[in-house]
Parts: C-alpha cells; sequence; structure tokens
C-alpha cells in the first residue's frame, strides 16, 4: 500500500484505474473534466453489468457461495467501487462470516464483455479490487478470476508483488492528476480507434495542454463577439 490515509472525500472510483491505465487523457476526460460518449463497446458493457449489479443476491453452492454487487473502499489507495462478484471458498484457513458455519477465503470476480487483452488494464483493476478487500478484512487474497463475455469463460489471475505495486503507482498517479485537475495532453496512437471518446479527444488542441471544456468556452465566446 501506498502509506498514505485518504479521506472519503477524497476518493476516486476505482474502475477509473483500468481508464488511467490504457490512456491517462481519457481518464482526465472522465474523471475530471467530466466529458463522457458512449459507444457500442461501453453500451453493451452497461447491459452485462446490470445482469451483474444485484446487491441483495445471494448464491451458494457447495463450499462456494457468492455475493454480488460488492462496496469496496481503500483509504490507501483513495478508491471505492463495487465488485461484480466476491466469491468465498471454505477453506482450512481464513475468516468468519456470520451465518456460515467454517473459516472462507474472499476471491473478486470481474466481469468483462470482451475478451483478454494484451496490457494489463482489466489486471490493474481486480488487482485493485482485491487490494480493497485486503485492506477491509485483514486478508490476504493471493488470486482473482475474470469472467470474458467473448470466449464465454474463467480466466485466473495471480495477484503478485509486482501488480500490487502497480495499482499502487498507478492510484497514487491518479490523485495526483487529479488534484492539479489538469488533463494530460493526447499521444495519437492504434488504440485511439478503440476509444469511446475519440471524437471529444481532439488531440490537435492537446500540444498546449489546453483542456476541452475551454477549448469550447473560447469558440463560443469567440461567436457571441461575432454576432
Amino acid at each position: 500500500m501506498t502509506g498514505k490515509s485518504y479521506a472519503d472525500d477524497e476518493l476516486l472510483s476505482l474502475s477509473g484505474i483500468q481508464h488511467f491505465y490504457f490512456c491517462k487523457r481519457q481518464w482526465a476526460l472522465i474523471h475530471v473534466e467530466r466529458q463522457w460518449e458512449d459507444n457500442l463497446r461501453t453500451t453493451e458493457g452497461h447491459f452485462l453489468h446490470e445482469r451483474v449489479d444485484d446487491p441483495f443476491f445471494f448464491e451458494s453452492r457447495g463450499d462456494v457461495f457468492i455475493s454480488r454487487a460488492f462496496p469496496l473502499v481503500s483509504h490507501s489507495l483513495g478508491l471505492f467501487g463495487i465488485a461484480d462478484v466476491v466469491e468465498y471458498i471454505r477453506t482450512k484457513d481464513g475468516i468468519s462470516v456470520p451465518g456460515y458455519e467454517g473459516l472462507w477465503t474472499m476471491r473478486p470476480v470481474e466481469y468483462k464483455r470482451g475478451k483478454p487483452k494484451t496490457d494489463e488494464r482489466d489486471e490493474v483493476q481486480l488487482c485493485a479490487q482485491a487490494m480493497c478487500l485486503e485492506e477491509m478484512f485483514g486478508v490476504r487474497i493471493e488470486s482473482a478470476d475474470f469472467y470474458y463475455h467473448e470466449i464465454r469463460r474463467r480466466v485466473h489471475l495471480n495477484l503478485d508483488d509486482s501488480l500490487w505495486s502497480l495499482v499502487s503507482s498507478l492510484a497514487d498517479e491518479m490523485h495526483e492528476i487529479f488534484d492539479k485537475g489538469v488533463t494530460p495532453p493526447a499521444e495519437k496512437s492504434k488504440k485511439c480507434s478503440a476509444c469511446s471518446l475519440e471524437n471529444v479527444c481532439m488531440p490537435k488542441i492537446t500540444i498546449k495542454k489546453t483542456s476541452v471544456a475551454g477549448y469550447v468556452k473560447r469558440h463560443v465566446d469567440d461567436a457571441c463577439k461575432g454576432d
């Protein structure tokens, strides 16, 4: 963990760490400038999560029971959010759970619309969820799972020190950029075509580190002057 402790009003959205890893400018447009634009990918993602996010749903089968839409918080990372699913697996070494006999280990499961990525954007989000659970319950979580809708199967994730360190570093940088309120300039790459904010990013104007909101305001002001 970072060694810091953020207040409740300083917490940032945990789901944003995936955006931040993918593109810091994309994250800032969403979380600093409050810009957003849905595309097919995000629309399908919302629909998939609507089927998962039921905070009153519990499912039990043998030595495993499931809690859906599990609230998460880490004051060390300064993040809050929701885990799609937290699985409790009966084990010899674990924690007690009210209403259930025995000891249990916790494992977060994240549902994704697509398929596994070539980078670690999904991994940092799931690891952040695990780190929240570790802080909340004083447990060690060494593994987690994805369920990718496109390939319709689970993918296992081992949570190691390097991934924990990466998440801590990203969380620190998210808070630094958020506190400054400055959107990073665009860096044109192949991944831009997969970004839901491509149409509002306007990379040509970011050489001067101009915010989209400021750019639009100046153009509106200029138009008014011309009337």
